[in-house]
């Protein structure tokens, strides 16, 4: 019987999946041109890692610490977009099953996120990447989301927008949902809307 609901955030419940390719690193780019995207990179991998903090990441790209609180609720309030189909689809889900998001983000920014678009109510678990210090697909966020739900693998089913996450999770033997925004080859069960999602579920 499924007692749980995984989603990851960026390309499932936010509509972009590389939040980092598209929507960081340009961001970053208007303001401080001269910085290397392999740089942004680098910094915002270490930072959903937990190694650093997001302020570390801003001055890392040339922001003081007094443009921080600015620009990063600039970022996080312009730049990514909730599904307008999350709200009603999780509303038919909760009550009925424990919801979680497991994200590789930055658990700061994941937060503010949440209460930003006023989503945090229907989550009863957040498992980041920055909070955990590891990412998908690595198996031991899985796991460990799994024994902080106290539930069995098969009895969750986990919607993420990449192939080789979803894969990874069903190893361990996570039902795996794969959110198809971008029509990836794909040959596992698959959905291309939340809309669809609420079909299945």
């Amino acid at each position: 019987m499924i007692k749980c609901i995984i989603f990851d955030a960026m390309g499932v419940v936010f509509t972009v999946g590389d939040d980092t390719n598209d929507l960081l690193v340009p961001y970053i780019l208007e303001k401080k041109p001269d910085v290397a995207k392999e740089k942004i990179l680098s910094l915002y991998h270490e930072a959903s890692l937990g190694n650093i903090s997001p302020k570390s990441l801003w001055e890392g790209v040339g922001f003081s610490e007094a443009e921080i609180p600015s620009i990063q609720r600039e970022y996080l309030e312009t730049r990514l977009t909730l599904d307008p189909e999350f709200v009603a689809c999780v509303k038919g889900l909760k009550g009925k099953y424990k919801i979680a998001l497991l994200s590789n983000d930055l658990a700061e920014w994941n937060q503010y996120l949440r209460a930003y678009h006023q989503i945090e109510q229907y989550f009863d678990y957040a498992f980041i990447s920055s909070s955990i210090r590891v990412r998908k697909p690595d198996k031991k966020i899985y796991i460990n989301a799994l024994e902080q739900m106290d539930a069995n693998a098969e009895e969750c089913i986990f919607i993420d927008d990449h192939p080789d996450r979803v894969k990874s999770a069903a190893e361990l033997g996570i039902i795996p949902i794969l959110f198809n925004r971008e029509n990836r080859r794909y040959n596992g069960v698959q959905v291309r809307s939340f809309r669809q999602l609420s079909q299945i579920l």
